[in-house]
């Protein structure tokens, strides 16, 4: 085995096990600098510079993991078929969540790049920022993004939803399942969804449901998205 296969071995290892062990300490203590999508990155990020591993290197087998996100998109469409008894009882409130929650989010998207000087491909894979990672990247190809910079951009988003979603939701008093389950899954996608099941077991489902839908709107609209905010 030469050195580079050993790199690529080690940098495998170290993305699955920083994700699992910040996932078990999270579950023991629920503080958001031990979220798995925040610790696992700055540790992975440390490690990859401390020993000089190359990208090439480092993508060698870790790669598999992003080929993972297709067939997790179609596993979607399993607690949409469990959860269609919900689907009928609120459809209304989820489609109103969904709409309100792609076109806030590109809109505000398009507002703060007007106002910040941005470069142009960071404009573009910034757009599609609101909704899961696995829809993002087939949407943000419309966009004319980047799908690297749209997937660190989602995850900043989901991020920055999930520590601050439940604080404002109390700040504007929004008690309800399915206020939350909606707020959470719309604003926040994968991230959002994993806290609504932290507060609940309904806002975990419509959070989950409210997700998918965003996701498979955005890819659905994405070309007349990138029309309208071209």
């Amino acid at each position: 085995m030469n050195q580079s296969t050993l790199l690529a071995l080690i940098s495998l290892a170290i993305t699955v096990g920083s994700y699992y062990i910040a996932k078990a300490m999270y579950k023991r203590h629920k503080t958001w600098w031990l979220l798995p999508s925040i610790l696992a990155p700055v540790v992975v990020v440390l490690l990859v510079v401390l020993l000089s591993i190359p990208l090439p290197t480092y993508f060698e087998y870790t790669h598999w993991l992003v080929t993972l996100l297709a067939p997790a998109t179609i596993a979607f469409a399993v607690p949409i078929y469990r959860e269609r008894k919900l689907i009928r009882q609120y459809p209304l409130t989820i489609t109103c969540g969904v709409i309100a929650g792609v076109m806030f989010g590109l809109t505000s998207t398009w507002l703060l790049t007007r106002v910040i000087p941005l470069p142009e491909e960071l404009v573009h894979s910034v757009l599609v920022r609101s909704v899961s990672t696995p829809f993002a990247l087939q949407a943000t190809s419309a966009f004319g993004g980047v799908p690297e910079l749209t997937a660190l951009m989602v995850m900043l988003t989901g991020i920055i939803g999930m520590v601050i979603g439940e604080p404002l939701m109390k700040l504007f008093r929004i008690h309800t399942s399915l206020g939350r389950g909606v707020a959470l899954g719309a604003s926040a996608h994968g991230s959002g969804t994993a806290k609504a099941t932290e507060i609940g077991q309904q806002e975990g489902v419509v959070a989950s449901l409210t997700m998918i839908f965003a996701g498979i709107v955005m890819v659905i609209c994405a070309p007349f998205f990138a029309w309208i905010f071209s």
